[in-house]
């Protein structure tokens, strides 16, 4: 009797903790990825830090600002900031499969940061999360290197337009009062 008890009460907790964690990761965070590597991403990992997310693509005239992305990362990271990187050919300027863009922004940039697999980030095609930006901000992806900062919390959502530098003063102002 105590051991069915026991187990009834574990599988009690399990299901609180499952929608407790549920619960914690509703609105902007409530998304799973997979990486260019097939690897599960899960959004609400980082839903207590600010979060760069930017729609990247290997052929566009703003591709180098990959290199300022990951500086501002490999900077940061350690203060609690991500940037994220979602590939999509929607302008028609991304290699043709997730190999290629990963090797790619390893081999050119030196990327570290974490890449999705391959997406659309506008029009009906849009993945749940860039259509959820757009409505959020009233401001989808016009271009490659469309930059979204989701400060702790989703409090706020800044938007940055693909001529805007990564490490720019109109970016830094937003970031740096919630690094850690």
């Amino acid at each position: 009797m105590k051991r069915v008890s026991l187990a009834f009460l574990t599988l009690l907790a399990t299901l609180w903790g499952a929608g407790m964690a549920q619960a914690e990761c509703e609105g902007i965070y409530n998304h799973q990825f997979k990486t260019l590597q097939d690897e599960d991403f899960n959004l609400c990992d980082y839903r207590d830090q600010p979060i760069l997310l930017v729609n990247t693509a290997s052929k566009c005239g703003f591709t180098p600002q990959f290199e300022k992305l990951e500086s501002m990362y490999r900077k940061y990271r350690d203060k609690g900031f991500v940037v994220i990187g979602f590939p999509s050919n929607d302008f028609k300027q991304e290699l043709a499969s997730n190999k290629e863009i990963g090797e790619f922004c390893r081999k050119t940039y030196s990327v570290d940061f974490p890449m999705m697999s391959q997406t659309s980030v506008v029009g009906p095609d849009a993945n749940p999360l860039y259509r959820q930006l757009a409505e959020i901000t009233q401001e989808p992806p016009m271009w490659n290197f469309y930059k979204y900062l989701i400060l702790p919390g989703e409090d706020e959502i800044h938007v940055f337009s693909s001529d805007v530098d990564p490490e720019s003063h109109r970016v830094m102002k937003r970031l740096k009062p919630h690094l850690k």
